[in-house]
């Protein structure tokens, strides 16, 4: 796969050095939010830092996972983290780095997913904020909603014997 820019955009096993990276991408991720409220660097910093450990812990309870780093050339861009689970791989986590954001990469690591999942006779499910923009990626993808959690959605992409929607 290649980005815009042509470096060639691949995936590598997350390890223990990457937490540094994890925690910058984890804080991109929530940078408009804590701008909206208004508090101090000290704040946001320490608010990000609890937040951070609590999602790695809550990731860490999901079994039989592929925590992937995603590359572009050798530079790490984001996160791809999947759960295999009996009858459907749970996609857990996909981010990337705001720069590297709408420029086809997720689409194109969720679309191998989908293809890796069609395969093996598996669904695929996962979580979404409900304020998150990338509910339409899901959706143009094929995805389904199968509950709604308050603040998320439930989606669920099912394999079918001819021409998947979104594919």
């Amino acid at each position: 796969m290649r980005n815009d820019d042509s470096a060639a955009i691949t995936l590598r096993p997350a390890d223990a050095n990457d937490e540094a990276f994890l925690y910058r991408l984890y804080a991109s991720s929530r940078s408009e939010e804590l701008a909206a409220w208004g508090w101090d660097s000290a704040r946001q910093e320490a608010f990000l830092n609890l937040q951070f450990r609590a999602q790695q812990a809550h990731y860490r309870e999901y079994p039989n996972t592929d925590h992937q780093i995603i590359l572009c050339g050798e530079h790490p861009i984001g996160r791809l983290l999947v759960s295999g689970l009996e009858d459907e791989f749970r996609l857990v986590d996909i981010a990337l780095l705001p720069e590297h954001r709408n420029a086809g990469i997720g689409e194109a690591l969720i679309r191998e997913l989908l293809e890796r999942a069609r395969r093996s006779g598996k669904a695929v499910r996962l979580h979404v904020e409900k304020t998150n923009r990338a509910q339409r990626l899901y959706q143009r993808l094929g995805f389904k909603p199968i509950g709604d959690a308050g603040s998320h959605f439930f989606l669920e992409w099912q394999p079918t014997e001819k021409g998947d929607e979104g594919q």
